[in-house]
């Protein structure tokens, strides 16, 4: 992941409706470490679930982030992980990217995940670019520890310059750093990345936890009527068994 390249700078499209980013550049090889940590696992549509207020939230990934148009050249970056609430996820599809100027704010959360080509970059240029941009927190994942330096990482933004976050080891060898922004601990389990919510101390809900759940409450709902009916048939024959008391009595 690189700042912008000469032979993407002559691919910016301006029409008289929309100014519009390129492209991103052909990711190396070795970048697959992305795929295989946020988007095969699914966690951009987890965290967006969880996050909610679909309307107005971006969790997204691999178009460029720049200033204002007219900066491509010298401050512009795409990061593995984007996250910004209160921002219009539509303006971003039309301009193929984050204009912050345009945008009204930066993006409230980046991540990278390490790789052999990336990782002196993430630890160095990326993290002052972000900065300049004024991004309030940048993360780094990396799974074996050896292209970052650490395991896990997180920096807050203080006046113009990124401070560490604190990441804890856990009792199983995890660790795991607070997200203030997204309200969410970041953790490295066994070289995987996973996102846990405080409250529970759990994993965030996947698709597959929204399944089991929805097919949990409609057993129960199920149980429910079931249980329902069953009292409603008991009703109906102590009414059966009463008229032929009464009858007898008669």
């Amino acid at each position: 992941m690189t700042t912008a390249k000469p032979n993407t700078i002559a691919n910016i499209r301006q029409t008289p409706d929309r100014f519009r980013l390129p492209d991103i550049p052909e990711r190396e090889p070795d970048e697959v470490t992305q795929y295989d940590q946020l988007f095969d696992p699914g966690h951009a549509h987890h965290l967006i679930q969880h996050l909610g207020n679909l309307p107005t939230t971006l969790v997204t990934a691999d178009r460029w982030i720049i200033v204002e148009p007219g900066t491509f050249r010298d401050l512009a970056r795409y990061p593995d992980l984007m996250v910004a609430f209160g921002v219009d996820p539509e303006l971003y599809r039309d301009t193929n990217g984050y204009i912050i100027s345009e945008q009204g704010k930066p993006p409230d959360f980046v991540l990278e995940v390490a790789s052999a080509s990336t990782g002196g970059t993430d630890t160095g240029a990326k993290r002052d670019d972000y900065a300049r941009m004024g991004i309030p927190e940048y993360w780094r994942f990396d799974q074996t520890g050896q292209h970052h330096g650490t395991r896990l990482a997180g920096d807050l933004l203080v006046g113009n310059a990124y401070q560490p976050m604190r990441i804890d080891e856990l009792a199983d060898g995890s660790l795991q750093g607070y997200s203030p922004v997204l309200n969410l601990h970041l953790r490295w389990e066994a070289g995987v990345l996973a996102f846990y919510d405080p409250a529970t101390n759990r994993p965030i809900l996947t698709y597959a936890d929204q399944l089991a759940r929805a097919d949990s409450e409609q057993a129960r709902a199920n149980a429910a009527e079931a249980r329902a009916d069953t009292a409603e048939a008991r009703v109906r024959e102590l009414e059966d068994r009463l008229r032929r008391l009464r009858d007898v009595q008669a």
